[in-house]
């Protein structure tokens, strides 16, 4: 049985070049223009008027270590809770307060670039705190 080498994390959304900006800015990434051009503008002046808005748009770990994500352009909006969420590891290792102050130093980055704060969830018996969030289109995930 051959095994999986890489893997894409795919993304539905309206604005995929927005939303692989925020990404890349979350997670250290790079967010290149299509093979051909210099930037996005470039692209899209170079497309159609009825086409410009990228369709879809893509990040990637500089380093190759990470997943690439990849953005597309549906016409429906959200509307539940996704069944897939990214998990940001910025607490790995840490406990009590100083993972809490690292999680609320995170999510300080992120609400400038338009992330939204949500429920704080504190450790427990079999779990670490987490901050649970959401992105410029409402998609969940968690700094954990």
């Amino acid at each position: 049985m051959p095994s999986i080498k890489q893997v894409q994390i795919t993304f539905d959304c309206a604005e995929p070049e927005r939303v692989a900006r925020f990404w890349s800015e979350v997670l250290g990434y790079v967010a290149p223009p299509p093979e051909g051009f210099a930037t996005w503008d470039d692209f899209d002046r170079a497309t159609p008027p009825d086409h410009q808005g990228a369709a879809y748009a893509s990040c990637a770990d500089p380093s190759g270590a990470g997943p690439r994500l990849f953005f597309q352009r549906v016409p429906e909006g959200k509307i539940v809770k996704n069944r897939v969420h990214l998990d940001v590891r910025v607490g790995t290792g840490l406990v009590g307060e100083e993972r809490l102050a690292a999680l609320e130093a995170e999510c300080a980055r992120l609400l400038p670039l338009g992330a939204v704060r949500g429920r704080l969830l504190l450790a427990d018996d079999e779990n670490e705190s987490c901050l649970l969030m959401q992105d410029i289109e409402g998609n969940e995930f968690c700094l954990d």
